[in-house]
């Protein structure tokens, strides 16, 4: 039986500049734009790509942490205010960690599903530049269980769980050809945002990114087994999509050259207070992709077009082996043979990834969604892949936490 009883498409697309330390025009000392100007760019980006903003019959707006970075709650409110049009309409906040934004999507494609609604603009929106760093780390640590984990914990708590990781990592599979694949990871998604203008990276202009890459970690002033180039960075950003039914596509006078199909999508969580089974894999989004591909009625060999959750670049090889594109422990060989480039074999983040593009949290989840879109729609400029006819689909894999809250979502170009 088909997973969705009827098609789910997206569209119309946006994202913000994600906007922190590496942008040009970042000063820490000046004002900064809030919660308020990103939601209303990212919904006026939006807006702009179809007939009429009334067609919308409701929003989703997924957000970790504006209670504790922004002093501010109550999500749904937010969404009448890019449009006249949407006062008095439905709104649901999501929140799942860094897994907020993947659940943003599916809600707006259930209710797609459920037929109350035909149009959902699904908008993910982070503004983190407001404390310093070690605070933040503090907040951030509410994606864990922070009663049993954080008391005891590193003072940036998720850089040394995920350093714990890729030292469990290196003890399995051999230190050096690990390393040397996260320093190439980091090369690829600084060479991938320097293509995308909205990058946080995209002024990044080391000249030997694989010699950043290897910087040998300063266990002292930060983690045992990751440097600061294997961090996604603290980032400021919005971005949102609409996910329409057929009919809905129809009210908003959008073509379907213009818009990808949802063919399935798997979510699943562990429970958060627990430790990882296993540090060297990522078992709960295995799981999300199996259920993601089963629900589409395809394979990993089927994708054209990969975007996962690298929050850190270990989280990048980890990765690769939960969604089936490398067999276990051999991420590292894959991403060394060239396979993730935007001209490889699976090519993988290919506007940045958290690390190039930047990592507004509550947002990346649906900006992994624009950026499927844009590629599979021939709209992503300078960072397009040519497709093979026989790959025509794409995966994103939006993770919240120590891979406690994971959505996998297939999506394909409208026929």
């Amino acid at each position: 039986m088909k997973y969705l009883h009827k098609p789910v498409y997206a569209t119309a697309g946006y994202n913000t500049i994600a906007f922190g330390s590496g942008r040009k025009e970042f000063n820490p000392k000046a004002a900064r734009p809030g919660l308020e100007q990103y939601i209303m760019e990212a919904g006026k980006g939006t807006i702009a790509q179809i007939n009429d903003p009334s067609n919308i019959d409701e929003g989703v707006i997924s957000n970790f942490m504006m209670a504790r970075f922004n002093h501010q709650s109550n999500r749904p409110g937010f969404f009448p205010m890019i449009h006249p049009s949407l006062k008095y309409k439905p709104a649901t906040g999501v929140e799942g960690a860094c897994g907020s934004g993947g659940l943003g999507l599916t809600l707006a494609a259930k209710a797609v599903l459920a037929g109350v609604s035909d149009v959902v603009m699904a908008l993910g929106v982070e503004v983190q530049n407001t404390v310093k760093a070690v605070y933040g780390a503090d907040f951030l640590a509410g994606a864990a269980h922070y009663n049993s984990e954080r008391k005891e914990g590193h003072a940036f708590f998720f850089p040394a769980q995920f350093s714990n990781r890729a030292g469990k990592y290196f003890d399995k599979f051999g230190k050096e050809k690990s390393r040397e694949a996260m320093a190439l990871w980091y090369e690829q998604a600084i060479e991938n945002a320097r293509k995308n203008p909205k990058a946080q990276e995209h002024h990044n202009a080391i000249k030997d990114l694989f010699k950043a890459g290897m910087t040998p970690p300063n266990p002292v002033a930060f983690c045992e087994h990751i440097n600061i180039f294997d961090c996604s960075k603290v980032s400021d950003g919005a971005s949102s999509i609409i996910f329409a039914s057929e009919e809905g596509l129809k009210k908003l006078g959008v073509s379907k050259k213009d818009a990808v199909e949802v063919m399935g999508w798997g979510q699943c969580e562990d429970d958060i207070t627990t430790p990882p089974p296993d540090l060297t894999k990522f078992n709960t989004t295995e799981q999300a992709a199996n259920l993601a591909y089963k629900r589409a009625g395809i394979s990993v060999k089927e994708l054209g077009l990969l975007e996962v959750h690298d929050c850190f670049t270990i989280s990048g090889l980890i990765s690769m082996e939960a969604v089936g594109a490398a067999k276990y422990g051999e991420s590292a060989d894959f991403v060394k043979a060239g396979k993730t480039r935007i001209n490889g074999e699976l090519p993988t983040n290919t506007t940045g990834g958290l690390i190039g593009y930047g990592h507004p949290v509550g947002a990346s989840g649906v900006r992994q969604a624009v950026d499927i879109l844009h590629q599979l729609t021939g709209k992503a400029g300078d960072c397009q892949v040519k497709f093979n006819p026989a790959r025509p689909y794409g995966l994103m894999v939006s993770m919240g936490g120590n891979d406690k809250t994971v959505i996998a979502m297939v999506f394909k170009r409208a026929d």
